[in-house]
């Protein structure tokens, strides 16, 4: 029983980690379920896992979960765009998953951005452009953020498992 927990665990981790890249999931909160279930089942050989590192954890995904809404549109006011780009550029980024996984996501998320911007707002070229960059670097700094969570996060489960 405890090797399939352990294993369900890690497919946890795996899910997290692709729910930091995918917006349809919650990554972070997805590989903390699985450090939760494998701290609760007792599944802990080494120690790993503490009350004090669970707690860490928790307050760490709900904040980069929050700071994955925040970033992208602090990134965008900072240059100069407006809520419709950063809405378009969440759009964009689903619509670019959609058609052209992974690499849509990044395209789409700017060409959002931009296109929203622009047609939304009525604001010319160079002013849509620097607004999507930054909707666009946003996302990236969110996924990075989620990613890193994830990642860690993972390595816990792995070594509360061996």
């Amino acid at each position: 029983m405890e090797i399939l927990i352990e294993i369900f665990c890690a497919l946890l981790g795996v899910i997290g980690i692709l729910g930091s890249v995918l917006p349809i999931l919650p990554g972070p909160p997805i590989s903390y379920l699985g450090m939760l279930i494998l701290y609760t089942w007792g599944v802990n050989t080494q120690n790993d896992l503490t009350r004090t590192v669970m707690i860490t954890w928790l307050i760490v995904s709900v904040a980069v979960v929050a700071l994955d809404y925040i970033v992208p549109s602090y990134f965008t006011k900072v240059t100069g765009g407006s809520k419709s780009a950063a809405k378009a550029s969440t759009i964009g980024m689903i619509i670019g998953i959609l058609f052209f996984p992974p690499a849509g996501m990044i395209v789409g998320a700017f060409i959002g951005a931009l296109i929203g911007e622009m047609l939304i707002e009525g604001k010319e070229l160079k002013h849509s452009l620097k607004a999507a960059l930054g909707s666009f670097l946003g996302f990236l700094f969110g996924t990075g953020l989620k990613l890193t969570a994830s990642g860690v996060m993972m390595y816990y489960i792995i070594a509360a498992a061996i």
